[in-house]
C-alpha cells in the first residue's frame, strides 16, 4: 500500500465495519472517510490519532507503511482498553453483569467461571 490513503481504506476492510460504521467510531462523516479512502482528503494528525487509538493500528504503518498494522498489547493494556469502552458505553447490561460479579463471595465467583468455562468449552 503505497499511500495512506490506501492504507486507510485497508483499516476499513480489515475493521469488518462499514464506512459508516468506521465513520461513527471516529465521529466523523461517511463522506469524510470515503475521500480519505479515495485520495481526495488528506487525514489530519488528530484523525491518523484516532484512527491508530480506537482501531490498534500503528501510528507508524499507518503513515508510512513500515512495520505491521496492527500494535502489540499486552493482556492488561486490553483489558484497560475494554474496560473504558464498556465505562463510554451505553449497554447497561454489562455494567450490570460486571458489577454483579464483583459483589459475588468466592464460591459465587467460582460457579459462574465454571459455568463460562463450559459455555465456552475450556
Amino acid at each position: 500500500m503505497e499511500t495512506i490513503n490506501n492504507r486507510i481504506a485497508w483499516c476499513v476492510k480489515d475493521s469488518g465495519l462499514t464506512k459508516t460504521a468506521f465513520s461513527e467510531r471516529l465521529n466523523v462523516s461517511q463522506a469524510f472517510i470515503s475521500q480519505l479512502c479515495s485520495g481526495v482528503k488528506t487525514p489530519s494528525d488528530r484523525t491518523i490519532a484516532d484512527i491508530c487509538r480506537e482501531f490498534n493500528i500503528s501510528e507508524v504503518w499507518l503513515r508510512t507503511g513500515e512495520g505491521e498494522p496492527h500494535m502489540e498489547r499486552d493482556k492488561d493494556e486490553e483489558f484497560l482498553e475494554i474496560m473504558e469502552k464498556i465505562n463510554i458505553s451505553d449497554d447497561d447490561l454489562i455494567k450490570r453483569i460486571i458489577k454483579a460479579y464483583w459483589f459475588l463471595d468466592d464460591d459465587e465467583k467460582a460457579a459462574v467461571k465454571k459455568m463460562i468455562d463450559n459455555l465456552s468449552g475450556k
